[in-house]
Parts: structure tokens; C-alpha cells; sequence
């Protein structure tokens, strides 16, 4: 019997779909006592709001632009 390489490669593309399809069922949705953890200031994406600010200034002196670091508008007037 003699296995060719898309042969392996479908096996290997199976067994890589089949880890990682265990993988996410390991995921556990977030207890309810959890929340006040993740509601906490150190867990913001951007960290601390002053600091925030300040590096927007600073970006927004630099490149003479304010704005932009948000979701919507990109400058271009057609927002």
C-alpha cells in the first residue's frame, strides 16, 4: 500500500482540525465573580486613561492631525 502525499497532507489537515476543534471546546465561559476582575481599570486594552491622552497629544503633534485613533473617520470626508 503505497500513500501518496495529498493523502498525507489530508491526514495531517485532519488531525490539525480535530486538535484544534478540542482545543476550543476547552474554553470555559466567565463565571459571574469573574466579571469584577475583568471590569477592573488595568484590564482597558489601551491602560491608563492620562497616559492614553498624553499619547494621543503627542501623536496628534506630531502628524499635525487630531483625531483618527478612533473607529470612525478615517479624514478622507466621507464618514
Amino acid at each position: 500500500m503505497k500513500m501518496t502525499i495529498m493523502t498525507l497532507l489530508r491526514a495531517g489537515a485532519l488531525a490539525a482540525l480535530a486538535a484544534g476543534a478540542t482545543g476550543c471546546s476547552a474554553i470555559t465561559p466567565v463565571q459571574a465573580w469573574e466579571k469584577g476582575t475583568l471590569a477592573k481599570p488595568e484590564m482597558l486594552m489601551e491602560g491608563d486613561g492620562l497616559e492614553t491622552r498624553f499619547n494621543e497629544h503627542i501623536y496628534a503633534s506630531r502628524e499635525a492631525a487630531s483625531g483618527g485613533s478612533g473607529v470612525g473617520g478615517g479624514g478622507c470626508g466621507c464618514n
